[in-house]
């Protein structure tokens, strides 16, 4: 007697299943890089009070109204006579503290070894208030350096930026992979069940699902502003090798600008602050080779709202003539990179955002451990 064959099954259970198997396989495969992305994470969103509680900062004293300020040419001549064997990479101005901020690389004629230096002015007398070298950076800073350096790449350049970059994505799938799969048990659950007098596992499980699906909005936005943000270097070379570059060709050729031969920094602020009206222009690179900018400033400007000051556009200036060169909006990729930031870190709104995003991070790397245990104890 001929058996009947056994019917397939139905099609709803074959999704699930297969949507089990991308939640399972994505989350084995970024869960451990994940949680020390947000482990490190943590001290990252609160940057600046780790800093100014760690390392010693510079006092800034009262100055008589109506006192001259130095002019930006005048520390930087006061600059390079202190530290003859280095050059000046970048200065940058901000307005809270009032201060005038130098970076400083070693020179062609720099001994092997020599550090580079970064110098913060008071804007308003030209005293210098502080001078650190890369190796003698406060407790804080280092500390922060470590944790970014974990928390952007794991100390592997730009294989591990877009490693990440692609762990992030994983990362996305596997939440979304997982809101499918709490959906229907939802239907037979009240939400927010959590058998905490069953078996552990059934407890962490339950607890694994309703802190995914709480956050689900915002630890999606994590892993997506993530992965958009791991592609900033190769994005900003794209840009660099074709729109700067455009520009930087049509204004001409010439030979590397040397230090003697610069146009005044001081005018290319005020240049670069006429092009840019309504904006602020905070930071001005030195004309830089290697970045195909021999003989131009690249200055950037951006918004005074707390969400427009991450949003920068480039003025190119011609370091020979402190003349205008361009005007550089922002393209679309580097725009939405640019947005992806201040979403991602959260420091758009002040101390009580940072403690709401530190909240969300702690639950993240709960959701995260609570998933490594489940893969552990999982039934046969």
């Amino acid at each position: 007697m001929r058996l009947p064959a056994p019917s397939p099954p139905p099609a709803r259970a074959v999704r699930s299943k297969a949507w089990y198997q991308v939640h399972k396989w994505t989350s084995l495969a970024c869960t451990l890089f994940m949680l020390v992305v947000c482990v490190s994470g943590l001290p990252l969103i609160f940057h600046d009070e780790i800093v100014d509680w760690l390392d010693a900062r510079p006092s800034w004293p009262d100055i008589a109204p109506g006192a001259p300020a130095p002019s930006l040419d005048s520390l930087v001549a006061q600059t390079l006579q202190r530290y003859p064997a280095h050059r000046i990479a970048e200065v940058e101005v901000v307005r809270d503290p009032p201060s005038v901020t130098m970076a400083l690389a070693p020179g062609r004629e720099a001994p092997f070894g020599t550090s580079s230096i970064r110098l913060q002015y008071d804007a308003r007398s030209g005293l210098l208030q502080q001078s650190v070298a890369s190796d003698e950076e406060g407790p804080g800073t280092r500390f922060i350096t470590v944790m970014t350096r974990l928390h952007i790449d794991f100390y592997a350049g730009l294989p591990g930026q877009l490693y990440l970059g692609f762990m992030a994505l994983l990362f996305a799938v596997a939440v979304i992979s997982g809101a499918v799969l709490y959906h229907p048990y939802m239907k037979k659950t009240p939400f927010g069940t959590v058998r905490a007098r069953r078996a552990p596992r059934l407890k962490w499980l339950d607890l694994h699902n309703l802190l995914g699906v709480v956050t689900l909005v915002w630890v999606l936005m994590m892993g997506v502003t993530g992965a958009i943000h791991e592609l900033a270097v190769p994005l900003f070379r794209y840009w660099l090798s074709n729109d700067v570059r455009a520009a930087v060709a049509a204004g001409g050729g010439g030979q590397p600008s040397g230090p003697s031969q610069l146009a005044s920094v001081q005018q290319a602020y005020a240049t670069a602050q006429a092009a840019a009206a309504g904006r602020v222009v905070e930071s001005l690179r030195f004309p830089d080779a290697g970045l195909g900018l021999p003989h131009h400033y690249l200055l950037w400007a951006k918004g005074e709202t707390p969400l427009a000051t991450h949003l920068f556009d480039g003025v190119l200036v011609d370091a020979r003539t402190g003349r205008l060169a361009a005007v550089l909006e922002m393209p679309w990729y580097l725009r939405v990179l640019q947005f992806s930031r201040p979403l991602h870190y959260g420091d758009t709104a002040g101390l009580p955002l940072k403690l709401i995003w530190a909240a969300l991070d702690l639950i993240a790397i709960v959701i995260l451990g609570s998933g490594l245990y489940l893969w552990r104890k999982r039934k046969n």
